[in-house]
């Protein structure tokens, strides 16, 4: 039974409660940012807030969503529709404006995977508040293509799997790059990892990775969803494990949104 004095304790070690004091760091670049993140549910922002801290020291992470976005769209998944549903990248949309007009965020990330469709409409509709949006595995996705080799894609969550994969398709094409890739869905490690079970639920992820090298050569995994970032915590070292890279966006997200930070510049004294 989980122990909720250390549970909480915990948690709250590493969200805190929330403060207008400015986050600091080590890279003065970043000290005072203030990154809003677009999450498709409320659990997600766990990773968010982790990963963004991690590779983000100094950033102020602000986390929105919640379990209907994504309950919505595996239903439509489920049913057979378009996924995600339009409401859901509306939702997205407002989701972004109202963290820029309630904390003046620097940036948005938007952390879904099955989500990255709504991108382009979040970028757009945030143009008018001079916004950067980051799609959190768009730099996964980028390095993936540019390594030219067999890249094997994993989910674990079924509606994530074409939106992925249009993603790094896209990708592909607007670098011209030639593309081959094997894509595995292993859907009973979502179930292990919403049961707490984060050593099985890697295991899992390492079992999907030698099946696919027991059938072909593969040169490049990229892990498909934000909370597959876990898997680094069994396996930090995927080269020495599995004679490859393992991409994961939990990292690579937020360094590319790190580098979106520091070219804007230090922010003014002045808060809206």
């Amino acid at each position: 039974m989980t122990d909720p004095i250390r549970l909480f304790g915990d948690y709250m070690k590493l969200t805190g409660t929330p403060t207008l004091e400015e986050s600091t760091g080590p890279d003065t670049a970043l000290a005072g940012k203030r990154l809003g993140v677009v999450n498709a549910g409320s659990w997600v922002s766990l990773w968010s807030t982790y990963f963004g801290q991690k590779m983000l020291p100094g950033v102020k992470i602000i986390n929105t969503g919640n379990e209907a976005v994504q309950l919505n769209f595996m239903k439509a998944y489920q049913q057979g529709k378009s996924c995600p549903p339009q409401i859901n990248i509306d939702l997205f949309c407002k989701h972004a404006e109202d963290l820029y007009q309630l904390y003046s965020v620097d940036a948005i990330l938007i952390s879904c995977s099955t989500m990255n469709r709504a991108y382009a409409q979040v970028a757009d509709h945030m143009k008018q508040y001079h916004v950067p949006v980051i799609q959190i595995d768009q730099a996964m996705m980028e390095e993936a293509v540019n390594a030219e080799g067999k890249i094997l894609v994993i989910a674990t969550h079924g509606p994530t799997v074409k939106s992925t994969q249009d993603l790094l398709l896209e990708t592909a094409n607007r670098l011209g790059k030639q593309l081959d890739f094997a894509g595995a869905t292993i859907e009973n490690a979502f179930k292990l990892l919403g049961e707490g079970k984060i050593e099985e639920h890697n295991q899992e992820i390492a079992k999907a990775i030698r099946n696919g090298q027991k059938k072909e050569t593969i040169d490049l995994v990229v892990l498909a969803q934000l909370s597959m970032s876990v898997f680094t915590f069994s396996y930090p070292d995927p080269v020495a494990t599995f004679g490859v890279k393992v991409l994961n966006s939990g990292e690579l997200g937020f360094a590319r949104v790190g580098e979106v930070l520091r070219k804007q510049g230090a922010r003014g004294a002045v808060r809206q």
